[in-house]
Protein backbone atom coordinates (compact mmCIF):
# COMPACT_ATOMS: atom_id res chain seq x y z
CA UNK A 1 0.00 0.00 0.00
CA UNK A 2 1.39 3.75 -0.60
CA UNK A 3 1.89 5.92 2.23
CA UNK A 4 0.96 9.46 2.22
CA UNK A 5 5.06 10.26 2.52
CA UNK A 6 5.35 8.59 -0.76
CA UNK A 7 2.95 10.47 -2.79
CA UNK A 8 3.69 14.04 -4.97
CA UNK A 9 3.71 16.76 -3.43
CA UNK A 10 0.48 18.03 -5.38
CA UNK A 11 -1.56 14.86 -4.43
CA UNK A 12 -0.38 14.72 -0.86
CA UNK A 13 -1.28 18.58 -0.70
CA UNK A 14 -5.01 17.28 -2.16
CA UNK A 15 -5.38 14.54 -0.14
CA UNK A 16 -4.22 15.93 2.92
CA UNK A 17 -6.32 19.23 2.59
CA UNK A 18 -9.35 16.93 2.15
CA UNK A 19 -9.15 15.27 5.38
CA UNK A 20 -8.48 18.35 7.20
CA UNK A 21 -11.57 20.44 5.66
CA UNK A 22 -13.57 17.08 6.07
CA UNK A 23 -12.53 16.59 9.65
CA UNK A 24 -13.11 19.85 10.58
CA UNK A 25 -16.34 20.24 8.23
CA UNK A 26 -17.60 17.35 10.51
CA UNK A 27 -16.59 19.19 13.79
CA UNK A 28 -18.74 21.96 12.00
CA UNK A 29 -21.76 19.87 11.22
CA UNK A 30 -22.39 18.41 14.94
CA UNK A 31 -21.69 21.90 16.41
CA UNK A 32 -24.17 23.08 14.02
CA UNK A 33 -26.41 20.76 15.01
CA UNK A 34 -26.71 21.52 18.65
CA UNK A 35 -27.01 25.11 17.37
CA UNK A 36 -29.77 23.97 15.79
CA UNK A 37 -31.07 21.99 18.18
CA UNK A 38 -31.13 24.82 20.54
CA UNK A 39 -32.66 27.34 18.36
CA UNK A 40 -35.29 24.61 17.40
CA UNK A 41 -36.27 25.03 20.78
CA UNK A 42 -35.93 28.27 21.80
CA UNK A 43 -37.42 30.51 18.39
CA UNK A 44 -39.75 27.14 17.28
CA UNK A 45 -40.25 25.99 13.68
CA UNK A 46 -41.90 29.16 12.87
CA UNK A 47 -39.26 30.66 13.71
CA UNK A 48 -36.58 29.06 11.91
CA UNK A 49 -38.90 29.35 9.33
CA UNK A 50 -38.89 33.38 9.63
CA UNK A 51 -34.88 33.26 10.43
CA UNK A 52 -34.53 31.30 6.70
CA UNK A 53 -36.71 33.80 4.85
CA UNK A 54 -33.71 36.72 5.51
CA UNK A 55 -31.47 34.27 4.06
CA UNK A 56 -32.06 35.30 0.26
CA UNK A 57 -31.10 38.79 0.62
CA UNK A 58 -27.40 37.74 2.55
CA UNK A 59 -26.66 35.04 -0.10
CA UNK A 60 -27.60 37.55 -2.67
CA UNK A 61 -25.00 40.10 -1.27
CA UNK A 62 -22.53 36.83 -0.52
CA UNK A 63 -22.67 36.11 -4.31
CA UNK A 64 -21.75 39.78 -5.25
CA UNK A 65 -19.15 40.78 -3.59
CA UNK A 66 -17.68 37.24 -1.18
CA UNK A 67 -18.42 33.87 -2.93
CA UNK A 68 -17.97 34.66 -6.73
CA UNK A 69 -14.53 36.52 -5.59
CA UNK A 70 -13.41 33.80 -3.77
CA UNK A 71 -13.55 31.41 -6.37
CA UNK A 72 -11.79 33.72 -8.69
CA UNK A 73 -9.09 34.44 -6.54
CA UNK A 74 -8.65 30.43 -5.70
CA UNK A 75 -8.36 29.82 -9.32
CA UNK A 76 -6.57 32.84 -10.73
CA UNK A 77 -3.94 32.60 -7.66
CA UNK A 78 -3.52 28.69 -8.39
CA UNK A 79 -2.33 29.37 -12.05
CA UNK A 80 -0.36 32.62 -11.02
CA UNK A 81 1.53 31.83 -7.56
CA UNK A 82 4.38 33.88 -8.00
CA UNK A 83 2.17 36.94 -7.49
CA UNK A 84 -0.68 35.47 -5.05
CA UNK A 85 -0.12 38.18 -2.34
CA UNK A 86 -0.46 40.99 -4.59
CA UNK A 87 -3.78 39.45 -6.60
CA UNK A 88 -5.39 38.81 -3.36
CA UNK A 89 -5.04 42.24 -2.14
CA UNK A 90 -6.39 43.83 -5.45
CA UNK A 91 -9.68 41.10 -4.81
CA UNK A 92 -9.80 42.25 -1.21
CA UNK A 93 -10.13 45.98 -2.17
CA UNK A 94 -12.80 45.31 -4.74
CA UNK A 95 -14.47 42.92 -2.96
CA UNK A 96 -14.73 45.08 0.65
CA UNK A 97 -15.53 48.33 -1.79
CA UNK A 98 -18.44 46.42 -3.12
CA UNK A 99 -19.66 44.87 0.49
CA UNK A 100 -19.69 48.34 2.68
CA UNK A 101 -22.33 49.48 -0.14
CA UNK A 102 -24.40 46.53 -0.09
CA UNK A 103 -24.37 46.88 4.43
CA UNK A 104 -25.45 50.54 3.61
CA UNK A 105 -28.38 49.60 1.02
CA UNK A 106 -29.60 46.74 3.32
CA UNK A 107 -30.01 48.81 6.50
CA UNK A 108 -31.14 52.03 4.51
CA UNK A 109 -33.92 49.79 2.78
CA UNK A 110 -34.82 46.70 5.45
CA UNK A 111 -38.61 47.75 5.66
CA UNK A 112 -38.81 47.89 1.83
CA UNK A 113 -36.72 44.68 1.25
CA UNK A 114 -39.25 43.38 4.22
CA UNK A 115 -42.65 44.15 2.68
CA UNK A 116 -41.89 44.11 -1.00
CA UNK A 117 -39.21 41.75 -1.91
CA UNK A 118 -39.23 39.19 1.34
CA UNK A 119 -42.98 39.61 1.57
CA UNK A 120 -42.78 39.30 5.47
CA UNK A 121 -43.03 42.17 6.91
CA UNK A 122 -41.60 40.38 10.24
CA UNK A 123 -38.45 40.07 8.73
CA UNK A 124 -37.72 44.22 8.83
CA UNK A 125 -35.41 44.02 12.43
CA UNK A 126 -33.17 41.19 11.22
CA UNK A 127 -32.41 42.44 7.87
CA UNK A 128 -29.52 45.12 9.46
CA UNK A 129 -28.13 43.01 11.62
CA UNK A 130 -27.70 40.16 8.50
CA UNK A 131 -26.52 43.68 6.32
CA UNK A 132 -23.57 44.43 9.00
CA UNK A 133 -22.29 40.77 8.38
CA UNK A 134 -21.29 41.09 4.49
CA UNK A 135 -18.34 43.02 5.08
CA UNK A 136 -17.02 40.06 7.48
CA UNK A 137 -18.60 37.24 5.38
CA UNK A 138 -16.45 39.33 2.27
CA UNK A 139 -12.89 39.59 4.09
CA UNK A 140 -13.39 36.20 5.22
CA UNK A 141 -13.60 34.68 1.63
CA UNK A 142 -10.98 36.84 0.55
CA UNK A 143 -8.59 35.53 2.56
CA UNK A 144 -9.27 31.97 2.45
CA UNK A 145 -9.85 32.03 -1.57
CA UNK A 146 -6.37 33.33 -0.97
CA UNK A 147 -5.33 30.08 0.96
CA UNK A 148 -7.36 27.77 -1.64
CA UNK A 149 -5.03 29.15 -4.31
CA UNK A 150 -1.78 28.47 -2.72
CA UNK A 151 -3.11 24.67 -2.00
CA UNK A 152 -3.30 25.57 1.99
CA UNK A 153 -6.66 24.40 3.68
CA UNK A 154 -5.50 24.46 7.25
CA UNK A 155 -6.81 28.30 7.91
CA UNK A 156 -10.26 28.08 6.06
CA UNK A 157 -10.78 24.34 7.22
CA UNK A 158 -10.02 25.67 11.52
CA UNK A 159 -11.57 28.95 10.41
CA UNK A 160 -15.19 27.21 10.17
CA UNK A 161 -14.49 25.60 13.94
CA UNK A 162 -13.92 29.09 15.04
CA UNK A 163 -17.22 30.55 13.62
CA UNK A 164 -18.85 27.74 15.28
CA UNK A 165 -17.53 28.11 18.84
CA UNK A 166 -17.77 31.14 19.23
CA UNK A 167 -21.40 31.55 17.90
CA UNK A 168 -22.41 28.93 19.92
CA UNK A 169 -20.54 30.65 23.04
CA UNK A 170 -21.87 33.84 22.57
CA UNK A 171 -25.51 32.76 21.97
CA UNK A 172 -25.71 30.78 24.81
CA UNK A 173 -24.74 33.77 27.39
CA UNK A 174 -26.96 36.16 25.65
CA UNK A 175 -30.54 33.72 25.58
CA UNK A 176 -29.10 32.98 29.61
CA UNK A 177 -28.59 37.09 29.82
CA UNK A 178 -31.82 37.35 28.15
CA UNK A 179 -34.23 34.12 30.55
CA UNK A 180 -32.38 35.77 33.42
CA UNK A 181 -34.24 39.48 32.88
CA UNK A 182 -37.59 38.20 31.49
CA UNK A 183 -36.60 39.03 28.19
CA UNK A 184 -38.54 36.87 25.38
CA UNK A 185 -36.24 35.12 23.45
CA UNK A 186 -37.06 35.70 19.56
CA UNK A 187 -35.38 35.20 16.11
CA UNK A 188 -33.24 38.39 16.79
CA UNK A 189 -31.12 36.12 18.56
CA UNK A 190 -30.63 33.72 15.55
CA UNK A 191 -29.89 37.02 13.74
CA UNK A 192 -27.42 37.73 16.46
CA UNK A 193 -25.94 34.15 15.99
CA UNK A 194 -25.15 34.82 12.55
CA UNK A 195 -23.56 38.40 12.72
CA UNK A 196 -21.54 36.92 15.67
CA UNK A 197 -20.48 33.72 13.52
CA UNK A 198 -19.07 35.91 10.51
CA UNK A 199 -17.09 38.26 12.45
CA UNK A 200 -15.62 35.66 14.38
CA UNK A 201 -14.64 34.08 11.46
CA UNK A 202 -13.28 37.23 9.72
CA UNK A 203 -11.24 38.17 13.02
CA UNK A 204 -9.64 34.23 12.97
CA UNK A 205 -8.37 34.33 9.16
CA UNK A 206 -7.13 38.15 9.61
CA UNK A 207 -5.33 36.93 13.32
CA UNK A 208 -3.97 33.83 11.02
CA UNK A 209 -2.92 36.03 7.98
CA UNK A 210 -0.24 37.57 9.85
CA UNK A 211 0.84 34.11 11.91
CA UNK A 212 0.91 32.10 9.11
CA UNK A 213 0.71 33.89 5.88
CA UNK A 214 0.27 30.93 3.08
CA UNK A 215 3.18 33.22 0.92
CA UNK A 216 6.54 34.56 1.46
CA UNK A 217 7.57 36.24 -1.42
CA UNK A 218 5.99 38.25 -4.29
CA UNK A 219 7.62 38.87 -7.16
CA UNK A 220 4.73 42.22 -7.86
CA UNK A 221 5.97 45.52 -6.74
CA UNK A 222 3.65 47.62 -4.66
CA UNK A 223 0.47 46.92 -2.63
CA UNK A 224 -1.66 45.59 -5.81
CA UNK A 225 -0.69 43.57 -8.44
CA UNK A 226 -0.73 45.70 -11.81
CA UNK A 227 -3.07 44.42 -14.35
CA UNK A 228 -4.77 41.73 -12.45
CA UNK A 229 -8.02 43.51 -11.70
CA UNK A 230 -9.59 42.92 -15.18
CA UNK A 231 -8.15 39.30 -15.68
CA UNK A 232 -8.98 38.58 -12.46
CA UNK A 233 -13.00 40.48 -13.15
CA UNK A 234 -13.06 38.55 -16.47
CA UNK A 235 -13.46 35.25 -13.55
CA UNK A 236 -15.19 36.86 -11.46
CA UNK A 237 -18.17 38.65 -13.02
CA UNK A 238 -19.23 35.29 -14.65
CA UNK A 239 -19.18 33.53 -11.59
CA UNK A 240 -21.17 36.89 -10.11
CA UNK A 241 -23.65 37.07 -12.27
CA UNK A 242 -24.09 33.28 -12.20
CA UNK A 243 -24.78 32.98 -8.64
CA UNK A 244 -26.70 36.44 -8.93
CA UNK A 245 -29.17 34.80 -10.72
CA UNK A 246 -29.07 31.22 -8.73
CA UNK A 247 -29.45 33.33 -5.89
CA UNK A 248 -32.07 35.28 -7.07
CA UNK A 249 -33.95 32.11 -7.95
CA UNK A 250 -33.44 30.22 -4.43
CA UNK A 251 -34.52 33.83 -3.30
CA UNK A 252 -37.73 33.39 -5.11
CA UNK A 253 -38.00 29.60 -3.96
CA UNK A 254 -37.93 30.46 -0.50
CA UNK A 255 -40.39 33.35 -0.66
CA UNK A 256 -43.28 31.43 -2.69
CA UNK A 257 -43.07 27.97 -0.38
CA UNK A 258 -44.61 29.81 2.53
CA UNK A 259 -47.28 31.45 0.51
CA UNK A 260 -47.57 28.23 -1.56
CA UNK A 261 -48.08 26.04 1.35
CA UNK A 262 -51.60 28.78 2.60
CA UNK A 263 -53.05 28.01 -1.37
CA UNK A 264 -52.88 23.89 -0.03
CA UNK A 265 -54.97 24.80 3.03
CA UNK A 266 -52.07 25.64 5.57
CA UNK A 267 -52.85 28.63 8.03
CA UNK A 268 -49.52 30.94 7.79
CA UNK A 269 -48.33 30.04 11.68
CA UNK A 270 -48.82 26.52 10.19
CA UNK A 271 -47.31 26.85 6.52
CA UNK A 272 -43.86 28.64 8.06
CA UNK A 273 -43.50 25.73 10.60
CA UNK A 274 -43.58 23.04 7.81
CA UNK A 275 -41.11 25.18 6.45
CA UNK A 276 -39.00 25.63 9.07
CA UNK A 277 -38.99 22.13 9.54
CA UNK A 278 -38.06 21.00 6.18
CA UNK A 279 -35.21 23.88 6.26
CA UNK A 280 -34.13 24.10 9.88
CA UNK A 281 -34.59 20.44 10.60
CA UNK A 282 -34.06 18.01 8.07
CA UNK A 283 -32.32 19.17 5.39
CA UNK A 284 -29.19 19.82 7.77
CA UNK A 285 -29.09 15.93 8.45
CA UNK A 286 -29.09 15.28 4.37
CA UNK A 287 -26.56 17.96 3.96
CA UNK A 288 -24.72 16.70 7.00
CA UNK A 289 -22.29 14.04 5.36
CA UNK A 290 -21.94 16.61 2.64
CA UNK A 291 -18.96 18.04 4.36
CA UNK A 292 -16.68 15.50 2.21
CA UNK A 293 -17.80 16.38 -0.96
CA UNK A 294 -17.95 19.80 -0.36
CA UNK A 295 -14.43 19.56 0.85
CA UNK A 296 -13.31 18.06 -2.23
CA UNK A 297 -15.19 20.83 -4.08
CA UNK A 298 -13.22 23.55 -2.97
CA UNK A 299 -9.95 21.68 -3.16
CA UNK A 300 -10.74 20.13 -6.84
CA UNK A 301 -11.15 23.49 -8.61
CA UNK A 302 -8.08 25.02 -7.96
CA UNK A 303 -6.72 21.58 -8.41
CA UNK A 304 -8.41 21.30 -11.74
CA UNK A 305 -7.65 24.88 -12.48
CA UNK A 306 -3.65 24.30 -12.29
CA UNK A 307 -3.81 20.91 -14.16
CA UNK A 308 -5.96 22.34 -17.38
CA UNK A 309 -2.83 25.54 -16.65
CA UNK A 310 -0.50 22.53 -17.02
CA UNK A 311 -1.90 20.67 -19.67
CA UNK A 312 -2.26 17.46 -17.49
CA UNK A 313 -5.22 15.93 -18.80
CA UNK A 314 -4.93 12.08 -17.39
CA UNK A 315 -4.85 14.05 -13.85
CA UNK A 316 -8.37 15.63 -14.45
CA UNK A 317 -9.52 12.15 -15.14
CA UNK A 318 -7.95 10.88 -12.48
CA UNK A 319 -9.74 13.44 -10.03
CA UNK A 320 -13.02 12.90 -11.97
CA UNK A 321 -13.10 9.30 -11.60
CA UNK A 322 -12.21 9.38 -8.06
CA UNK A 323 -14.85 11.74 -6.89
CA UNK A 324 -17.44 10.32 -9.08
CA UNK A 325 -16.10 6.65 -7.47
CA UNK A 326 -16.72 8.36 -3.86
CA UNK A 327 -19.12 10.48 -4.12
CA UNK A 328 -21.65 7.79 -4.95
CA UNK A 329 -20.33 5.45 -2.28
CA UNK A 330 -21.10 7.98 0.04
CA UNK A 331 -24.63 8.37 -1.36
CA UNK A 332 -25.58 5.10 -1.60
CA UNK A 333 -24.55 4.82 1.82
CA UNK A 334 -26.37 7.78 3.15
CA UNK A 335 -29.85 6.11 1.23
CA UNK A 336 -29.69 3.36 3.64
CA UNK A 337 -28.50 5.65 6.79
CA UNK A 338 -31.79 7.85 6.48
CA UNK A 339 -33.96 5.48 5.16
CA UNK A 340 -33.61 3.27 7.99
CA UNK A 341 -32.94 5.84 10.58
CA UNK A 342 -34.64 8.73 9.75
CA UNK A 343 -37.69 8.62 11.84
CA UNK A 344 -35.83 7.95 14.57
CA UNK A 345 -33.34 10.98 14.02
CA UNK A 346 -35.71 13.35 13.16
CA UNK A 347 -37.75 12.44 16.96
CA UNK A 348 -35.16 12.01 18.91
CA UNK A 349 -33.39 15.21 18.15
CA UNK A 350 -36.18 17.98 17.37
CA UNK A 351 -38.96 15.87 18.74
CA UNK A 352 -41.43 16.41 15.17
CA UNK A 353 -42.38 13.26 13.62
CA UNK A 354 -42.49 15.61 10.26
CA UNK A 355 -38.58 16.05 10.58
CA UNK A 356 -37.95 12.01 10.41
CA UNK A 357 -40.43 11.88 7.70
CA UNK A 358 -38.94 14.72 5.22
CA UNK A 359 -35.93 12.76 6.17
CA UNK A 360 -36.79 9.43 4.57
CA UNK A 361 -38.06 10.98 1.76
CA UNK A 362 -34.82 13.69 0.80
CA UNK A 363 -32.43 10.10 1.67
CA UNK A 364 -32.97 9.53 -2.11
CA UNK A 365 -31.61 12.78 -2.77
CA UNK A 366 -28.24 11.94 -1.54
CA UNK A 367 -26.04 10.61 -4.63
CA UNK A 368 -27.32 12.92 -7.12
CA UNK A 369 -26.61 16.19 -4.43
CA UNK A 370 -23.04 14.85 -3.74
CA UNK A 371 -22.31 14.28 -7.79
CA UNK A 372 -24.02 17.69 -8.53
CA UNK A 373 -21.30 19.39 -5.96
CA UNK A 374 -18.54 17.77 -7.60
CA UNK A 375 -18.78 17.54 -10.82
CA UNK A 376 -19.61 21.16 -10.58
CA UNK A 377 -16.75 21.86 -9.23
CA UNK A 378 -14.65 20.40 -11.66
CA UNK A 379 -16.36 21.96 -14.35
CA UNK A 380 -15.74 25.35 -13.02
CA UNK A 381 -12.24 24.59 -12.46
CA UNK A 382 -12.14 23.47 -16.50
CA UNK A 383 -13.63 27.43 -16.79
CA UNK A 384 -16.97 25.85 -17.92
CA UNK A 385 -18.66 28.92 -15.56
CA UNK A 386 -21.10 29.41 -18.15
CA UNK A 387 -22.20 25.40 -18.35
CA UNK A 388 -22.61 25.20 -14.67
CA UNK A 389 -24.71 28.17 -14.73
CA UNK A 390 -27.26 27.28 -17.13
CA UNK A 391 -27.27 23.82 -15.36
CA UNK A 392 -27.95 25.18 -12.43
CA UNK A 393 -30.43 27.51 -13.77
CA UNK A 394 -32.33 24.87 -15.51
CA UNK A 395 -32.61 22.44 -12.33
CA UNK A 396 -33.84 25.31 -10.32
CA UNK A 397 -36.64 26.78 -12.65
CA UNK A 398 -37.74 22.78 -12.27
CA UNK A 399 -37.72 22.85 -8.76
CA UNK A 400 -39.64 26.34 -8.72
CA UNK A 401 -41.86 24.83 -11.39
CA UNK A 402 -42.91 22.20 -9.00
CA UNK A 403 -43.13 25.06 -6.11
CA UNK A 404 -45.85 26.76 -8.10
CA UNK A 405 -47.82 24.36 -10.15
CA UNK A 406 -47.36 21.41 -7.38
CA UNK A 407 -47.58 22.83 -3.77
CA UNK A 408 -51.33 24.12 -4.02
CA UNK A 409 -52.09 20.86 -5.28
CA UNK A 410 -49.95 18.46 -3.22
CA UNK A 411 -48.87 20.64 -0.83
CA UNK A 412 -45.00 20.08 0.71
CA UNK A 413 -44.64 16.66 -1.01
CA UNK A 414 -44.53 18.28 -4.33
CA UNK A 415 -41.67 20.46 -3.17
CA UNK A 416 -39.49 17.39 -2.02
CA UNK A 417 -40.43 15.45 -5.50
CA UNK A 418 -39.11 18.74 -7.25
CA UNK A 419 -35.72 18.92 -5.02
CA UNK A 420 -35.17 14.82 -6.43
CA UNK A 421 -36.01 15.60 -10.30
CA UNK A 422 -34.14 18.75 -10.44
CA UNK A 423 -30.85 16.83 -8.55
CA UNK A 424 -31.11 13.98 -10.64
CA UNK A 425 -31.61 16.60 -13.83
CA UNK A 426 -28.21 18.44 -12.96
CA UNK A 427 -25.85 15.45 -11.78
CA UNK A 428 -26.56 14.07 -15.19
CA UNK A 429 -25.94 17.08 -17.13
CA UNK A 430 -23.20 17.57 -15.46
CA UNK A 431 -21.38 14.26 -15.95
CA UNK A 432 -22.89 14.35 -19.89
CA UNK A 433 -20.95 17.38 -20.10
CA UNK A 434 -17.45 16.82 -18.27
CA UNK A 435 -17.78 12.97 -20.81
CA UNK A 436 -17.95 15.50 -23.58
CA UNK A 437 -14.90 17.35 -22.55
CA UNK A 438 -12.47 14.62 -20.33
CA UNK A 439 -12.48 10.76 -21.27
CA UNK A 440 -12.53 9.48 -17.51
CA UNK A 441 -13.35 6.14 -16.31
CA UNK A 442 -16.64 4.98 -15.79
CA UNK A 443 -17.56 1.57 -14.57
CA UNK A 444 -21.55 1.03 -13.59
CA UNK A 445 -20.89 -2.37 -11.92
CA UNK A 446 -17.40 -1.06 -9.63
CA UNK A 447 -19.19 2.62 -8.61
CA UNK A 448 -23.28 1.41 -8.23
CA UNK A 449 -24.11 -1.90 -8.37
CA UNK A 450 -21.53 -3.33 -6.44
CA UNK A 451 -21.71 -0.58 -2.97
CA UNK A 452 -25.59 -0.93 -3.46
CA UNK A 453 -25.22 -4.69 -3.04
CA UNK A 454 -22.96 -4.27 -0.33
CA UNK A 455 -25.15 -1.86 1.40
CA UNK A 456 -27.99 -4.88 1.52
CA UNK A 457 -25.79 -6.87 2.89
CA UNK A 458 -24.45 -4.63 5.58
CA UNK A 459 -28.36 -3.95 6.32
CA UNK A 460 -28.66 -7.55 6.59
CA UNK A 461 -25.94 -7.78 9.10
CA UNK A 462 -26.84 -5.21 11.42
CA UNK A 463 -30.79 -6.74 11.39
CA UNK A 464 -29.16 -9.92 11.87
CA UNK A 465 -27.51 -9.00 15.18
CA UNK A 466 -30.38 -5.97 16.24
CA UNK A 467 -30.99 -6.92 19.68
CA UNK A 468 -27.39 -9.16 20.66
CA UNK A 469 -26.06 -5.87 22.52
CA UNK A 470 -27.49 -5.49 26.02
CA UNK A 471 -27.19 -2.07 26.86
CA UNK A 472 -29.38 -1.22 24.15
CA UNK A 473 -32.72 -0.23 25.32
CA UNK A 474 -31.18 1.42 28.58
CA UNK A 475 -29.87 4.60 26.79
CA UNK A 476 -31.46 7.71 24.81
CA UNK A 477 -32.84 7.00 21.46
CA UNK A 478 -30.30 9.02 19.95
CA UNK A 479 -27.26 7.89 21.35
CA UNK A 480 -28.71 4.07 20.02
CA UNK A 481 -29.36 5.32 16.98
CA UNK A 482 -26.04 7.29 16.72
CA UNK A 483 -24.64 3.74 17.38
CA UNK A 484 -26.60 1.96 14.78
CA UNK A 485 -25.45 4.01 12.27
CA UNK A 486 -22.20 3.53 13.17
CA UNK A 487 -22.03 0.09 12.84
CA UNK A 488 -23.64 -0.30 9.73
CA UNK A 489 -21.11 2.36 8.45
CA UNK A 490 -18.07 -0.12 9.90
CA UNK A 491 -20.12 -3.13 8.02
CA UNK A 492 -20.71 -1.01 4.60
CA UNK A 493 -16.92 0.36 4.92
CA UNK A 494 -15.33 -2.83 5.68
CA UNK A 495 -16.89 -4.82 2.87
CA UNK A 496 -15.83 -1.89 0.69
CA UNK A 497 -12.11 -2.40 1.30
CA UNK A 498 -11.86 -6.07 1.94
CA UNK A 499 -13.29 -6.26 -2.19
CA UNK A 500 -11.18 -3.40 -2.96
CA UNK A 501 -8.23 -4.49 -1.79
CA UNK A 502 -9.88 -8.66 -2.97
CA UNK A 503 -9.41 -7.15 -6.58
CA UNK A 504 -6.32 -5.63 -6.33
CA UNK A 505 -4.79 -8.55 -5.08
CA UNK A 506 -6.80 -10.49 -8.08
CA UNK A 507 -5.41 -7.78 -10.24
CA UNK A 508 -1.40 -8.39 -9.24
CA UNK A 509 -1.82 -12.09 -9.42
CA UNK A 510 -2.92 -11.94 -12.46
CA UNK A 511 -0.06 -9.97 -13.37
CA UNK A 512 2.43 -12.06 -11.85
CA UNK A 513 1.17 -15.27 -13.83
CA UNK A 514 1.38 -13.31 -17.23
CA UNK A 515 4.98 -12.68 -16.58
CA UNK A 516 5.74 -15.76 -15.27
CA UNK A 517 4.37 -17.33 -18.48
CA UNK A 518 5.85 -14.80 -20.74
CA UNK A 519 9.64 -15.75 -19.00
CA UNK A 520 9.28 -19.00 -19.04
CA UNK A 521 8.66 -18.98 -23.09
Amino acid sequence: MISISQLSPKKRAFLTGTILLTGTGFACRVLGFFYRIFLSRTIGAEGLGVYNMVHPIFGICFALCAGSIQTALSQYIASHIARGRSIFRTGMVISMTMSFVLAFLICRHAQFLAAMVLMEPRCAPYLPVMGISVPFAAFHACINGYYYGMQKSHVPAFSQVAEQVVRMTVVFFIAGSWLQSGQTITVMLAAYGHLIGEASSALFTLICLYLFPPQKKDIAAGFLAPGTAAPLMSLALPLMGNRLVLNLLSGAEAIWIPSRLQMSGLKSDQAFAVYGVLTGMALPFILFPSAITNSLAVLLLPSVAKDQAEGRKGSIAASMSLSLRYSLYMGILCIGIFTLFGENLGTSVFHDPDAGRFIRILAWLCPFLYLATTMGSILNGLGKTRTTFLQNTASLLLRIGFVLFGIPWFGIMAYLWGMLISEILLSLLHLWSLKKMIAFTWNAWDMIVKPSLLLMVSIGIFYFTDGLYPFFGSLPIFFETAMEILFLCFCYGGLLLVFHFTRRGRDQLARCLKHSIEKSR
